[in-house]
């Protein structure tokens, strides 16, 4: 049996995508900073198929002798087949001084790139060969959007150095860049009627994403199927941005 670890698991695309590979019988670990929604998430998704497939642990990704603690305890059961570097999101505040400017491209940075990087790294060693490891990009890392763009940007180069890395031993590296998937925490205090208005008109298909048309692309960029696809950033994201970008 195939094991898995996605951050940010508990909610929005993180929870479809755990629920997407437990259905199929994958035993998944969803990971974040608070226990008690990981808890419910996984008691729900146990609940729905009936078995114990997931299970959580809670640690800050950013903090690397928690990321350490994390690694070891999930290594201490056996090897990662699937990593899923999902947690994220927008965490800069509008600061217009050089000051407020600086801390958030910091905290953008931390938040969306080293929570891939710290765990990523810890967990290499026992990620099984062949492997796959997926992160969540942005659509905002492909067309630009402040500190969360950069960050995601910068994401980007990680998922392109590790793939060459690890091309040779089988371990595929990809990212997915979705657009707008507003049933998530990530637009939770955003979606007012003109937010929403403006943005679907910017997509040619004319509607909103949802977590789990992200979650199936997930689940091919982990299946065995994937296995000659590595080093890319899939959008999805009903057009809004055609190609690469």
């Amino acid at each position: 049996m195939k094991r898995a670890v996605v951050t940010g698991g508990g909610t929005g695309i993180g929870r479809a995508i755990a629920e997407r590979l437990s259905f199929q019988g994958t035993r998944v670990i969803i990971v974040g900073r608070r226990a008690e929604v990981l808890a419910g998430a996984a008691a729900d998704l146990n609940k729905r198929h009936h078995d114990e497939l997931v299970e959580y642990c809670a640690a800050d990704l950013t903090d690397p002798d928690q990321v350490e603690q994390l690694a070891s305890r999930i290594t201490a059961e056996g090897n990662v087949d699937i990593l899923v570097n999902n947690a994220g999101g927008n965490f800069a505040a509008d600061a217009p001084s050089l000051t407020g400017i600086a801390d958030g491209y910091r905290a953008d940075f931390e938040g969306n790139v080293l929570t891939a990087v710290l765990l990523t790294e810890a967990l290499l060693p026992a990620v099984s060969r062949p492997g796959r490891i997926v992160m969540m990009s942005s659509v905002a890392g492909l067309r630009g959007a402040g500190s969360y763009g950069v960050a995601k940007a910068a994401l980007h180069g990680y998922v392109w150095d590790l793939a060459n890395r690890l091309a040779a031993q089988e371990v595929t590296v990809n990212a997915i860049a979705p657009g707008f998937v507003p049933d998530t925490e990530f637009w939770e205090g955003r979606r007012n009627e003109e937010s929403v208005r403006s943005r679907l008109a910017r997509i040619p298909m004319g509607r909103a994403g949802t977590p789990s048309e992200v979650a199936e692309a997930v689940a091919y960029l982990c299946s065995n199927e994937s296995g000659w696809t590595t080093g890319q950033i899939l959008q999805v994201n009903g057009g809004t941005l055609l190609g690469h970008g």
